[in-house]
C-alpha cells in the first residue's frame, strides 16, 4: 500500500503530537496550512481549550479577490496577530507544533513573526 502525501504528513503529525503537548504554563501553538489559507491556534491540551486563534480565512481577505493567502507575507502578519492575541489571553511562552510540515517557508515565517512579537519558544 502506497502512502499519499497527506498520509505521510499525518504520520509525521501524530509522531510530533506524541512528544509535544501544551500545558497551562506553556500551551501549544498549532499551525495548519491548506492550499489557500493558514490557521493558527494556541491550545491548552490539558483542558482541551483554545486560548487564541488566527486565520487568513476572513471576510476582509476574501473581499480582496486573491486566490491564495497561504504565503510568507500573510504568515508574518498572522504570526504577529497570534502573538498579540496570546499575550492578551495571558500567555507568554508556548510550545511550537509545526503540524507535520517542514520548518521552512510559511511555517518558519509564522514562528519568526510570533517570536519577534514577544512569544517565547
Amino acid at each position: 500500500m502506497l502512502l499519499t502525501k497527506t498520509d505521510k504528513r499525518q504520520k509525521r503529525r501524530w509522531r510530533i503530537r506524541n512528544k509535544v503537548a501544551g500545558s497551562v504554563q506553556r500551551p501549544r501553538l498549532s499551525v495548519y496550512k491548506s492550499s489557500k489559507h493558514l490557521y493558527i491556534q494556541v491550545i491548552n491540551d490539558l483542558e482541551g481549550r483554545t486560548l487564541a486563534a488566527a486565520t487568513t480565512n476572513t471576510k476582509g481577505n476574501k473581499a480582496a479577490g486573491r486566490k491564495s493567502f497561504a504565503n510568507i507575507e500573510n504568515a508574518k502578519l498572522l504570526g504577529k496577530d497570534i502573538a498579540d492575541k496570546a499575550k492578551a489571553a495571558g500567555v507568554d511562552a508556548v510550545v511550537f507544533d509545526r503540524g507535520g510540515y517542514r520548518y521552512h517557508g510559511v511555517i518558519k515565517a509564522v514562528a519568526d513573526a510570533a517570536r519577534e512579537a514577544g512569544l517565547k519558544f
